[in-house]
């Protein structure tokens, strides 16, 4: 298997080759992840850790966003997304104290 570093550049290199990404781009800055494709999402988690910024879009609003502080991740979720993610996130030992919850402001 390849580094994902070196799994995201090819997902950069294609992106060029399909017209959808500047040449004169940084190959490293900026690369499109497919998160509904296991696996460019298995390379964007395996990069997280070591990403300065990472974001998740779903057209005009952002769903996610991850920065390079490397202690907080926020992201967009359904209740039932939230329970789901508490349950996993207990059956691994972490108290769900770890999560902050944010109310949707209106």
């Amino acid at each position: 298997m390849r580094h994902p570093y070196e799994r995201a550049l090819s997902l950069a290199r294609q992106a060029v080759a399909d017209g959808a990404r500047s040449r004169r781009g940084d190959p490293g800055m900026g690369i499109d992840i497919d998160v509904g494709d296991d696996e460019q999402f298995a390379v964007l988690s395996d990069l997280a850790p070591c990403t300065i910024n990472a974001e998740g879009w779903r057209g005009d609003r952002l769903v996610f966003s991850a920065s390079d502080s490397g202690t907080s991740l926020w992201i967009t979720v359904t209740r039932g997304q939230e329970e789901e993610l508490l349950a996993r996130l207990n059956a691994l030992g972490i108290p769900s104290t770890a999560l902050a919850v944010r109310r949707r402001e209106r």
